[in-house]
């Protein structure tokens, strides 16, 4: 089941700390990290990551996993996303089913996984949790995680409220830590994984760029509206309620954000924003039914690769880079 590349081989504290080929990490995305986009991955030397809460009950995220484990052999691990919520999800329920079912990779976001690190380090699970700040960053590290993704401003999803770009963020958090660093946000091709490795980074995370591949399991209406878009087709949704996130720029998101300015609350919006909205995008391929998640990195994105052919062409340019334009900049002259 595993696939070979032709890159070159990037050996990093990344790759050596979680076992896979190569420093390039497919993030959870909510009804897009099911099993065929993250053996994809997997069988391609990378890490793939299943979206916990895509999956309705911690029992449909054991058939998930196994489903997973009937198409790779390779390493692969589980968004765990922890949200604020009045009825929130049996976390502890999804997490036992996680480390029964043999997972040894976790990706935590959102809130502060302290509880879930207090129980999935002692059961073999590594930790890499996401976040968008440098004090969150030093702060995950604190509470033993094995690694932090540090999300720039320009990433798809919630950016956070500090505005920061990761060519700023990357090397700060980097300088921070002791335990390796994925960079993420606005990262879709060979330059995104030089420049990120060059300011510190251990891997990157690719979120919106493995939306956009032949496995991932959305319509492909979506993915050509991808390829038809421009790094300016996003829009910053809830910033006036201080949760923003950056979404597809559609007639619904830039609705929600007019209605805001203007002084509404959430519940004006509720029902523009729900998820079964942004879920009907993705399976029936109208873009303008939901609310969607998509990086400003979409303006990089020009084709619909298997993600094998993606990431054999990232590590290949990746090669040519270094050691091609870069290495010619260091000659000296005689």
């Amino acid at each position: 089941m595993t696939e070979t590349t032709t890159g070159p081989v990037l050996h990093t504290r990344f790759t050596e700390t979680f076992g896979v080929d190569h420093p390039i990490v497919q993030g959870g995305m909510q009804w897009v990290g099911r099993a065929e986009l993250v053996a994809a991955v997997a069988n391609a030397g990378a890490l793939g990551c299943l979206t916990m809460l895509t999956q309705p009950t911690p029992e449909a995220l054991v058939k998930e996993i196994a489903r997973t484990r009937d198409l790779t052999d390779r390493p692969f691990g589980v968004n765990f996303t922890i949200l604020p919520s009045i009825s929130p999800p049996p976390y502890a329920e999804y997490r036992d089913a996680i480390i029964e079912s043999g997972i040894t990779i976790v990706e935590t976001a959102g809130n502060a996984p302290t509880e879930h690190v207090e129980v999935f380090r002692p059961a073999g699970v590594k930790v890499i949790h996401k976040c968008t700040s440098v004090r969150h960053a030093v702060k995950a590290q604190e509470l033993g995680v094995d690694a932090v993704s540090i999300d720039g401003f320009e990433c798809a999803g919630h950016p956070g409220e500090d505005d920061v770009t990761g060519l700023v963020l990357i090397p700060l958090t980097a300088q921070r830590l002791d335990i390796p660093v994925i960079a993420s946000g606005g990262i879709a091709d060979a330059r995104g994984l030089v420049a990120a490795l060059a300011l510190g980074a251990d891997a990157v995370n690719m979120g919106t760029r493995f939306l956009c591949t032949v496995e991932s399991p959305v319509h492909h209406q979506v993915k050509e509206a991808i390829v038809a878009a421009t790094e300016r087709d996003t829009e910053l949704i809830f910033r006036p309620l201080r949760n923003t996130a950056r979404v597809a720029s559609n007639s619904v998101s830039r609705e929600v954000v007019a209605r805001l300015e203007e002084g509404a609350v959430f519940e004006d919006v509720r029902h523009l924003v729900a998820g079964a909205r942004g879920k009907q995008v993705y399976e029936v391929g109208d873009t303008d039914l939901g609310i969607w998640s998509v990086g400003q990195s979409q303006g990089l994105v020009h084709d619909i690769p298997t993600v094998a052919e993606l990431v054999d062409r990232i590590l290949g340019e990746a090669g040519d880079i270094i050691s091609g334009r870069l290495a010619a900049m260091t000659r000296t002259s005689i």
